[in-house]
């Protein structure tokens, strides 16, 4: 019995461990396995970054374009960005056929985009050598015709018939033209005055063009300040310059003005290139005025010691031409009497030629004080020659029937005092100022003026010869060339 009792005893002791054993096997495996799933990341918020096989046969890809237009590889639009933890997790196996294939679409696209790249350089590279190419033959010729006109004497010349060049546009085209002016409209019926071009005696004006004319003058503004004669000259400027225009109607008078003899004041706009070209009355450029005699009336007084008071507005152009000298020969002017005004004090009697050697000290003066020369150019336009045969423009004087220019004379050797005093102003001031001595070039153009074709004559009737212009000129005509010699001038100053 006792034997019996000690021998079941350790069958008992092993089943027990064995159990024992068994139960903390099992127990660690379901602790393991419930750790594993809990530490586990769950894969359901990732499932759309985990490219799923298609069952579908592969399809080729269209060729697309990125947002700046430009081709690349349809691969690159397939990458998706991954986060970078997991892609350093699963930096193994098929992980690096993924990462692989992403960066070989990238590597392609942007060696698509490099190589397109090189090619645009490439071609801008080569337009851009052309340009400059371009650039520099048209710098180049511009400098050889601007050397040709150094040490020429543009004033010094003669007038050559040149029905190619001139006119520089054809009567009645041009709607600017004042009717005084406008004198084929009138009934003028020659036309040869329309083509003679001018030619200095040691080199050739290079061919006038209209729309380097306009480039020239973008962003500016061209001012033209002076008597009936610089109204003359305006009209002719706005008449080429419309020429330079492929579109007409982007010229316009800013306050919708018509141009008339009564308005003293006008602002045209060229919008292609915004630029103005303005006119502004003053007859004297000094200060015309009023005083009240004895009985009451008033008469007309001119300060030659004030500017005129339309100054304010010259100081806002980039360009300004200048002029006086028709007027300074009128009755009150030339006769001095109670007229002239220093100050407070009207001279009972003063010397007009002393007046406008004055008047034209004024002018000066204020240039030099009021005009930067960094920023503006200044041009003074010479007296122009009147041809009135048997009077002069209110006794009789008369130019009609002439056709052609005068050949020979004591005429073409004409040089008014008031020029020399201009040349004097001129060469005081500390400003320059480019003098456009148009006064004998102007000598040969007899033929060249209004005469009796100053007014509209539609009825058909005979024009009076009683009363003629003799001083303005026709439009297309002389004023023309004046405009031409700006350009000129343009020219020598942006070679300068």
């Amino acid at each position: 019995m006792s034997t019996s009792s000690s021998s079941s005893f350790p069958r008992t002791i092993v089943s027990y461990t064995l159990s024992t054993s068994l139960f903390i096997v099992f127990f660690l495996c379901s602790v393991f396995l419930f750790t594993r799933r809990a530490l586990e990341p769950s894969l359901t918020p990732y499932h759309a970054d985990i490219p799923l096989p298609d069952p579908r046969p592969p399809i080729e890809p269209l060729p697309s374009k990125d947002l700046n237009g430009k081709p690349h590889d349809a691969d690159a639009d397939l990458t998706v960005d991954t986060n970078p933890k997991e892609e350093e997790a699963d930096s193994r196996g098929d992980g690096d056929v993924a990462v692989n294939t992403k960066l070989k679409a990238v590597d392609d696209s942007r060696s698509v985009d490099l190589t397109e790249k090189t090619e645009l350089e490439d071609e801008g590279g080569s337009r851009k050598e052309e340009s400059v190419e371009d650039n520099n033959a048209e710098s180049a010729e511009g400098k050889a015709v601007v050397e040709k006109l150094r040490g020429c004497d543009l004033y010094k010349g003669s007038w050559v018939k040149d029905a190619d060049e001139y006119p520089l546009y054809q009567p009645g085209s041009c709607p600017y033209v004042d009717d005084a002016f406008d004198c084929q409209r009138n009934g003028r019926r020659d036309s040869d005055y329309l083509n003679w071009r001018w030619k200095p005696d040691g080199c050739d004006l290079p061919r006038f063009n209209a729309t380097d004319f306009l480039e020239k003058l973008r962003g500016k503004s061209l001012m033209l300040v002076g008597d009936s004669m610089n109204r003359n000259q305006f009209e002719s400027m706005l008449c080429v310059l419309r020429e330079g225009l492929s579109d007409k109607s982007r010229m316009y008078e800013v306050h919708g003005h018509n141009i008339t003899k009564g308005r003293g004041y006008f602002v045209f706009k060229f919008e292609d290139y915004n630029c103005t070209v303005e006119f502004v009355r003053s007859h004297f450029l000094v200060r015309e005025g009023v005083r009240a005699n004895a009985q009451g009336n008033t008469n007309p007084t001119l300060s030659i010691d004030r500017i005129d008071k339309s100054n304010a507005r010259w100081k806002r152009a980039n360009i300004l031409v200048f002029n006086t000298g028709h007027w300074w020969v009128h009755g009150k002017t030339a006769r001095g009497k109670n007229y002239y005004k220093e100050g407070d004090f009207i001279y009972p009697k003063f010397d007009a030629t002393e007046a406008y050697r004055r008047a034209l000290k004024t002018w000066a003066k204020w240039i030099d004080q009021n005009v930067n020369p960094q920023k503006q150019l200044v041009f003074y336009r010479g007296y122009s020659s009147a041809h009135f045969r048997g009077g002069e423009w209110d006794s009789g004087g008369s130019c009609n029937g002439e056709k052609e220019p005068v050949k020979k004379g004591s005429i073409l050797d004409s040089y008014p005092l008031k020029m020399k005093i201009v040349e004097e102003a001129i060469k005081e001031m500390q400003v320059p100022v480019i003098l456009l001595n148009v006064t004998k070039l102007t000598n040969f153009r007899k033929d060249g003026h209004p005469s009796i074709y100053g007014k509209i004559n539609l009825d058909g009737k005979k024009v009076s010869s009683r009363k003629q212009d003799c001083s303005h000129w026709c439009l297309p005509g002389v004023p023309d060339v004046w405009n031409h010699l700006i350009y000129v001038s343009l020219l020598l100053q942006a070679h300068s």
